[in-house]
């Protein structure tokens, strides 16, 4: 094996560890940059104090967020809040404060995200941010607080699962549609302690929000990260927003993987992920008729501007159907105010849904749209465990944000294709 190439993730993991590293091995590497938010940063600041921490390693690469519970719920959450502001004032870490947005979404559009690096969040889906050819995984608050003091933490380097994607989706067929039908192919712990390499000439031809999305849920599938090799688009999306210094990294093409799949999304029909797993995935249609509650646009799964405007497009000039709650929440500031000046605000708005401050919202089951016993929800987010969005007597299905629109017109699970023939 040491006479193979090798893949982006092992190449990573050998710059930033100084040593020649291969699947396998265990090695201490230095991070990039550290993410914690207010769900889980407490443990981290405990921990911190507990291991006798004076300073940090370097202020400028910490980064805390408020997203969970932003505005706080109740008074232990405002607690909370204010030791994050107190630990980055103290330290000077860099903190985003309520409204800001979700903190994957910060991270990458703030420019701290770049190829080749190694990041680390309180997170499990900061895994997101290898869609810009970075490895990014989620930690726990006690390894953070160690990060917080050293900067360094011990691997051992995954194996690579390459996913190829190819074929051109059919109409009202997304990004969501796509991650959905690889977890139903792969499974909720398929992928444990590996990294999943997206790569085919779908991958190519899809934008920085698609790409976010699919490496977002790579964690559902048991995989320490998602990531993409960085190419034109990776380069005009981070010219865009005035990031010109990285290292391109891609795997050799003699690397090893522990697997190889193949997809053809030619056909792909839209997807929808069942009550109570994330790989409980099944076609819409096989499912529409189910009467839903609630439907929810956001998160940093399709939270984005890309997302918004599919799903404004669907309900313009019409108005979901009385009954049905639907909660349209931007996934950061920036795509709030591009949404503003788009006039897509205001079509959700005149539809009927509410639209929430960025952050999380309902998707943690802390706030904004708990969900009452019995009741049905058709989320865009990432889980749909038992009790995520509060009842665990009620149900939730994971689907795109073009299902979600079509579905709240219709107060009930509907194939948004069905549109096409009106």
């Amino acid at each position: 094996m040491r006479d193979m190439g090798k893949t982006i993730v092992e190449k990573i993991f050998s710059l930033s560890s100084g040593k020649d590293s291969y699947a396998g091995d265990i090695v201490v590497a230095s991070i990039d940059a550290a993410m914690a938010h207010d769900g889980t940063v407490l443990l981290a600041l405990e921990a911190f104090k507990d291991m006798g921490g004076r300073s940090v390693w370097d202020p400028s690469k910490i980064i805390l967020v408020i997203d969970h519970v932003a505005p706080s719920s109740n008074e232990n959450f405002a607690r909370v809040h204010e030791a994050m502001r107190r630990f980055a004032r103290k330290y000077g870490a860099k903190i985003y404060d309520v409204g800001s947005g979700i903190c994957h979404q910060l991270m990458i559009e703030s420019g701290i995200v770049r190829p080749g690096s190694l990041i680390v969040g309180a997170d499990s889906h900061t895994c997101t941010y290898g869609a810009l050819g970075a490895f990014s995984t989620g930690i726990g608050s006690t390894e953070m607080a160690a990060v917080f003091i050293s900067g360094k933490l011990w691997f051992k380097v995954p194996e690579t699962i390459r996913v190829e994607i190819n074929g051109f989706t059919p109409p009202m067929v997304l990004p969501k549609d796509i991650i959905l039908k690889i977890i139903s192919v792969i499974g909720a712990d398929g992928a444990t302690y590996k990294a999943l390499e997206y790569c085919g000439e779908t991958i190519k031809n899809m934008s920085i929000d698609g790409r976010l999305t699919l490496c977002n849920m790579a964690v559902e599938m048991g995989a320490k990260t998602g990531i993409i090799e960085p190419d034109e688009k990776t380069k005009e999306y981070l010219a865009s927003i005035g990031i010109r210094d990285y290292t391109y990294i891609r795997s050799d093409e003699d690397a090893e993987y522990a697997e190889k799949i193949r997809l053809d999304v030619s056909e792909l029909e839209p997807m929808i992920a069942c009550p109570h797993a994330v790989d409980n995935v099944k076609q819409v249609k096989d499912v529409e008729g189910i009467e839903i509650n609630q439907v929810f646009l956001g998160s940093c799964t399709n939270g984005r501007i890309e997302d918004l405007r599919v799903a404004a497009k669907i309900l313009e000039g019409k108005k979901i159907k009385d009954g049905v709650r639907m909660i349209v929440i931007p996934a950061s500031k920036s795509i709030y105010l591009q949404a503003l000046r788009e006039g897509l605000i205001e079509t959700f708005i005149k539809a009927g849904c509410t639209v929430c401050n960025p952050g999380c919202g309902p998707c943690a089951g802390a706030h904004q749209g708990i969900l009452g016993p019995g009741e049905v929800c058709l989320s865009t987010s990432n889980r749909n465990f038992k009790g995520r969005m509060g009842s665990a007597d009620a149900e939730i299905y994971l689907a795109s944000p073009a299902t979600a629109a079509a579905s709240a017109l219709e107060g009930k699970i509907t194939d948004p294709r069905r549109l096409l023939k009106c």
